[in-house]
């Protein structure tokens, strides 16, 4: 199920940026479901940017020197606004059975 519909990914601007000087090289980023992260000597490096789920920040709450942050949401909103995304996931999901009562 994609978050986008067809939206272009490389058009919204959504991933983690890491500021090294509160990385606590801790590797809770590295737990990322889509390997956005490398880890290197200096710590991790957003490697796969692209990669990130819209609207994902599991690893920025998690982080122990919260040090990854995330564009404002309100963009990313915005743009679901603009393109009808919230409108045709609901038909996907429609589609998939998912909004289906059970019992």
């Amino acid at each position: 199920m994609a978050w986008l519909t067809g939206y272009p990914r490389e058009k919204v601007n959504w991933h983690p940026a890491i500021d090294p000087e509160k990385c606590a090289k801790c590797g809770m980023c590295m737990n990322c479901g889509k390997n956005v992260y490398e880890w290197t000597e200096d710590g991790p490096k957003v490697i796969r940017p692209l990669d990130c789920i819209v609207g994902c920040t599991t690893c920025a709450n998690l982080c122990m020197g919260m040090a990854i942050t995330f564009p404002d949401i309100e963009t990313v909103r915005v743009i679901y606004k603009e393109q009808g995304i919230w409108k045709k996931v609901k038909n996907d999901l429609k589609q998939a059975g998912k909004l289906n009562v059970k019992g």
